[in-house]
């Protein structure tokens, strides 16, 4: 960062700005003022360095193709493009300018034209890890993992410590399903440059994915002997040790990396999930706690520790810290369907209601979602508003015969008997098996069922 911070030519361009004075900068200050702008981020200084460039040096192409860098940063592609055929002429055997000229039509949606032009610059032999990259990620924009592997590949030769091609290479080979080519590629790597941290972590990846996690633990470990302060890996081993069910190693994992994290939250909250599995609900209980201690808002420990109180018979605490969790994750629809059953089970039927007008809401597919509704707002004597539920849920699940008995249900307890009997007789047409349940929670039902058979028996 020290550039940033010490870099003179810009302390020197600021200064003018600010004094509204008049300096001259040749064109390689210029750049060098214009470029530490593009790499900041700041658009707007960089286009007054642009603009300030071309009244000093009119004919400038090296400052006109920043220029061209600043207008396609800003999406300006008319302004750009019309920049673009002034500059064909003369720029063509410049690689900042092909760059400038391939990313236009990326940006555009071109990947197949960025890609000539990218080739065309390859040929000038300046920038090649560059450009083998922009040509590999145009062919990922195409759908061509074979391509894009053979230019990333071509990166990473021009600079082997080259992460993103290393990264994107195992990504092609993942997509190809290359994967004795995608191993063999990496030990080969390695073989060369054993202390790569970011190739260690793709091999303890790449046997994590096929579940050969006692391979994936000795390449994480690889990565932790370079780099001893590195969080993720911890949790990567962590989770190797989790998926061997070796919960007490996946807990001894965690306590290091504890010593490493500033916020240690969702690692507490990992530790309890190992006690939880080791069948300690006691010490799993007191890491979930320490997990909100660090994040009060952490609502997947709050949820745990609903579960495990539920396990321990203290169902008041299990819906206090269920109907805290759903607080801080209102659209999570497990949780609503939980708190939902947390407030039936303690009899809490009005309140369950919200819960379950959610669910009815996000996921009207789900039959159970609409009978759990209906029949608590039976329960609490909502016959009117039952109608109404039962009517919407039949728009969906017009063959479920649950529905027209809990529909039947409602009119004859609002004393709409014809409506009643209707009902009950589709109920009984679609599914009479389900007679003698229906009358067991519907006394109404009971003595109905036995008309409307009549009924029936009379018209055939």
């Amino acid at each position: 960062m020290e550039e940033y911070f010490g870099n003179e030519l810009v302390k020197k361009f600021e200064e003018m700005m600010e004094n509204n004075d008049q300096f001259y900068f040749d064109t390689e200050e210029l750049e060098d003022i214009i470029v530490y702008y593009l790499e900041l981020g700041d658009f707007n200084y960089a286009d007054i360095a642009v603009n300030y460039g071309l009244k000093l040096h009119p004919n400038s192409l090296d400052i006109k193709i920043k220029k061209l860098e600043v207008l396609l940063e800003w999406e300006d592609y008319n302004t750009a493009k019309e920049l673009i055929d002034e500059l064909k002429g003369s720029s063509m055997e410049n690689t900042d300018f092909l760059v400038c000229y391939a990313k236009y039509y990326s940006n555009l949606g071109n990947p197949k034209k960025a890609i000539d032009i990218c080739k065309k610059a390859l040929e000038l032999n300046e920038e090649e890890n560059f450009l083998n990259n922009f040509i590999a990620d145009e062919y990922v924009n195409l759908g061509d993992p074979f391509n894009a592997l053979k230019y990333y590949q071509q990166a990473l030769k021009e600079d082997p410590s080259d992460e993103y091609s290393l990264e994107n290479t195992m990504i092609c080979f993942s997509e190809l399903n290359k994967n004795e080519e995608a191993i063999a590629f990496l030990n080969e790597y390695l073989d060369d440059f054993p202390y790569s941290e970011i190739a260690w972590s793709e091999y303890g990846q790449y046997y994590f994915n096929r579940k050969n996690y006692e391979e994936a633990i000795r390449g994480f470990d690889f990565m932790l002997a370079i780099n001893s302060s590195s969080v993720g890996v911890y949790a990567s081993k962590a989770a190797c040790y989790e998926a061997l069910n070796q919960y007490k190693k996946a807990i001894e994992v965690y306590e290091e990396m504890l010593e490493l994290e500033y916020t240690k939250a969702f690692t507490f909250y990992k530790i309890g999930l190992c006690y939880k599995a080791l069948k300690q609900p006691i010490v799993a209980l007191n890491y979930f706690q320490k997990s909100l201690r660090e994040d009060p808002q952490f609502y997947l420990a709050m949820m745990e520790q609903s579960y495990l109180y539920e396990e321990m018979g203290g169902m008041p605490e299990a819906l206090h810290f269920a109907k805290e969790a759903t607080l801080l994750n209102d659209s999570n629809l497990d949780y609503q369907k939980r708190l939902a059953f947390l407030f039936i089970d303690s009899g809490k039927f009005e309140e369950s209601l919200s819960c379950l007008k959610k669910l009815v809401d996000a996921e009207p597919s789900r039959f159970y979602n609409w009978y759990a509704y209906s029949e608590v707002l039976m329960l609490v004597g909502e016959y009117e508003e039952a109608v109404t539920v039962l009517n919407l849920a039949l728009e969906y699940h017009h063959d479920r015969a649950e529905l027209y008995y809990q529909l039947s249900n409602c009119y004859f307890n609002l004393r709409m008997h014809d409506k009643g009997s209707e009902t009950l007789e589709k109920a009984l047409r679609i599914d009479p098996s389900l007679i003698p349940d229906m009358q067991k929670k519907y006394p109404y039902i009971k003595d109905e069922v036995k008309k409307v058979k009549a009924k029936v028996k009379k018209k055939n």
